[in-house]
């Protein structure tokens, strides 16, 4: 153990803000277990100065930093290595409301507040922050900065990147950039904020943001609808956005199979449609700045006019408050019924709108012909392109035995994403679970990009080494 470092972040925070990496098993453990590794220290600095003096002192001493947020992530990219070097840099106590400003539409927030705490906030002030995925009791700005996160409302709202105007970053030298800069215009250079966004800590410690807020809907309308193949959701969608326009916020994507395993693991749940023959469902969000009265007559002209083009087989409205919550509880609870279920293979992957029915059609027929009886859990962000495509055990076998073979199946679901134009993660980011993958998808000059961006901001590669690049070389030696 490094015991002149570790006494050097107790002098800089505080020894009760500084503990050993043994005594903290939750942080070097990933959300799904897959991930476990070792630390020098656990620090959870108080602002963002207390965060440079950090990074200064693991600078002096080359530790590697891990910077964690919720530890809600897929992909690993929160957890250090097994060498126990590195530093684990909680940012918990980052929690401050910096400020709202009502005339601009902005609200700045420090990196370790929680996701439902801002939307909350927000709320009171009368506006909406619309960032909103299944993890934001817990997730927190930071960590959703990092991937760049997506969530339920991008195709009226955008990602992350989108909802973001400015930053607060310590550099991989421990200096700090005031860029909380509340422009939605400023084309002075490159945009530095882009690239801090979607990094996974890789580049820079994001310690606070300015987020764009938007006036809070005056009515919100859910409908259930039911289809009688991929092909005909995907063209009520382009009808949807036609009719709807920007008031369009959700199209959630569930096959029947998904319902089935809803009524399974929830037989308390919702149950739309029980008796439905449809094999393609999707879960519709309109908000509306007008009234109730404006978007039920949205919703009848566009519904009205899908059933007699051809376009929709069903359809179910909500009419209260309650019963849009329980439709909603069908796609959140999801991913929790599938683990009651028992693991499988997850893939999280964007296709091009236009080529999903022939991406979905082909891999699932490629699946069956290599790995026979195998179950298809598709669900996602129809409206952006990005599903969840996983992929179950057969019932003839074991999840033990499926998972034997989960290189090889997901390869096969990759290159097929990848040859229609897609990507092999839409929202979760790289981390360590798909870092070999990368070199198969991006291209020698992309990668070399990359590499290069990371040598110059973080020549130490002290910052998250080894997440997202398999290997970049550092221009250091070691004192």
């Amino acid at each position: 153990m490094n015991s002149d470092l570790f006494q050097t972040l107790q002098q800089l925070i505080g020894a009760s803000h500084v503990r050993p990496g043994a005594e903290s098993a939750a942080q070097l453990t990933d959300k799904q277990g897959s991930y476990v590794g070792q630390a020098l220290a656990v620090v959870r600095p108080a602002d963002t100065d207390e965060v440079a003096a950090v990074v200064r002192a693991c600078v002096a001493h080359r530790a590697p930093i891990v910077v964690q947020g919720g530890n809600t992530g897929l992909m690993g990219a929160a957890t250090p290595d097994a060498s126990g070097r590195s530093v684990l840099l909680l940012l918990d106590r980052l929690n401050r409301v910096r400020q709202i400003d009502t005339d601009n539409d902005t609200l700045t927030v420090e990196a370790g507040c929680i996701l439902q705490n801002i939307q909350e906030v927000a709320r009171e002030a009368g506006r909406l922050f619309p960032l909103s995925l299944g993890a934001e009791g817990s997730c927190t700005i930071g960590g959703n900065l990092g991937t760049n996160a997506g969530g339920t409302a991008v195709l009226r709202y955008g990602n992350t990147r989108e909802l973001t105007l400015g930053l607060e970053v310590v550099t991989a030298e421990g200096e700090i950039w005031h860029g909380l800069r509340g422009l939605r215009k400023d084309n002075t250079g490159y945009d530095l904020r882009d690239l801090y966004i979607g990094s996974e800590g890789t580049l820079g410690i994001i310690t606070a943001a300015t987020l764009k807020l938007f006036p809070l809907p005056k009515a919100q309308s859910t409908a259930f609808l039911a289809f009688d193949s991929l092909t005909q959701a995907v063209s009520f969608l382009s009808h949807a956005r036609a009719g709807f326009g920007a008031s369009l916020t959700a199209f959630e994507l569930l096959t029947a199979d998904c319902l089935a395993l809803l009524r399974e693991q929830f037989p308390e749940g919702p149950q739309p449609f029980s008796n439905a023959a449809q094999p393609w469902f999707a879960l519709l969000e309109l908000s509306d700045n007008h009234s109730e009265a404006h978007a039920r007559q949205a919703f009848e002209d566009v519904l009205g006019s899908a059933f007699e083009e051809g376009l929709l087989a069903d359809a179910l409205i909500a009419e209260s408050l309650a019963q849009s919550e329980a439709l909603w509880l069908l796609r959140e609870n999801m991913s929790d019924a599938q683990k009651r279920a028992g693991r499988n293979m997850k893939h999280d992957i964007s296709i091009p709108i236009s080529r999903i029915v022939e991406f979905v059609e082909h891999t699932d027929a490629m699946l069956q012909q290599h790995f026979p009886g195998v179950r298809n859990f598709t669900f996602g962000h129809l409206g952006d392109g990005n599903l969840h495509y996983n992929v179950a055990h057969p019932l003839d076998s074991t999840v033990e035995a499926h998972m034997t073979r989960y290189s090889e199946l997901s390869q096969r679901v990759h290159d097929s994403a990848h040859a229609h134009g897609g990507s092999i993660s839409a929202e979760h980011g790289i981390g360590q679970r798909k870092l070999s993958m990368l070199p198969r998808y991006k291209s020698a000059v992309e990668l070399d990009l990359m590499s290069r961006v990371k040598q110059a901001l973080d020549p130490l590669n002290l910052l998250n080494p080894g997440k997202v690049l398999a290997s970049v070389e550092s221009r250091s030696t070691a004192p």
